[in-house]
């Protein structure tokens, strides 16, 4: 889709940066409250940091992990070969997946943000369900990365090099908290539940700030610039507003936490 995000990642440096992501999904994991054998559908599994944590949780179960990137699944199967065959890995897009044989949990941690189509992807998830089952799910939302994407916006307009970043809102998917339960019950879901949590981001210097907003926050802008000297400014540019604010080098997270199961004896 033009105007979305690029599908792949630097998958290994993703791996080694994504601390807060684990952080924000072994919370929402402590929700689930798992009796243990149950089959579960990590919906964008990246490197698999949170796999590891899914298939420890059911010993006696299964987890097939998703992910639309195939750097991201290539890492997370590396880093999984000791599961298998009782975790499984693959590339899927989300909003076109169909499972032969339904879970009892969809898991989803710092991933719906990145999908464009929010209604599309609540129905594709409760089909992937058995009767009874639970949506779990986290990610960006409300106000996310507000600051950041007004630094952003701040250095397109100064710099032409960076002209293709005007106008442009970015490639994510922040909804609000009704918005979001508003689309899981028209998909189908009950029981839903829906809230937004600030989760800021502080990475303690310009450094680690270049290298993750490099690798994750934008990416997807990055890769809208023609040529290394304008990405190596659009870094520049953020980090040094950044250093000004009032908080420096802290990301603006707010975390969109969802629930919902399919209707049906559990």
């Amino acid at each position: 889709m033009s105007g979305g995000p690029p599908r792949e990642w630097d998958a290994a440096a993703y791996h080694r940066l994504a601390d807060a992501q684990t952080g924000w999904g072994l919370r929402v994991l402590q929700r689930v409250h798992f009796g243990g054998d149950e089959d579960v559908l990590d919906a964008g599994c990246g490197s698999g940091r949170l796999t590891r944590e899914l298939a420890a949780a059911v010993p006696d179960g299964t987890v097939l992990a998703v992910d639309a990137s195939v750097q991201m699944v290539e890492e997370a199967r590396r880093n999984l070969a000791d599961l298998a065959p009782r975790v499984r890995v693959g590339v899927a897009d989300l909003l076109d997946l169909v499972l032969d044989d339904p879970v009892d949990v969809v898991f989803s941690a710092a991933v719906f943000h990145h999908v464009p189509d929010h209604p599309r992807l609540f129905r594709v998830l409760l089909a992937c369900l058995r009767p009874g089952g639970r949506l779990v799910a986290q990610c960006g939302g409300g106000a996310n990365l507000a600051a950041i994407r007004e630094m952003v916006a701040v250095a397109a307009a100064e710099d032409p090099r960076l002209a293709p970043l005007r106008g442009w809102p970015g490639p994510w998917e922040f909804s609000d908290a009704p918005t979001a339960a508003a689309r899981l019950r028209a998909a189908g879901f009950t029981g839903v539940r829906t809230w937004v949590e600030a989760a800021p981001v502080d990475l303690g210097d310009a450094a680690r700030f270049r290298e993750y907003t490099r690798t994750v926050t934008l990416r997807s802008h990055l890769a809208r610039l023609g040529d290394d000297d304008a990405r190596d400014a659009l870094l520049d540019a953020v980090a040094g507003l950044s250093a000004r604010a009032e908080h420096p080098f802290t990301l603006d997270h707010w975390r969109l936490n969802l629930e919902g199961t399919r209707p049906g004896a559990g």
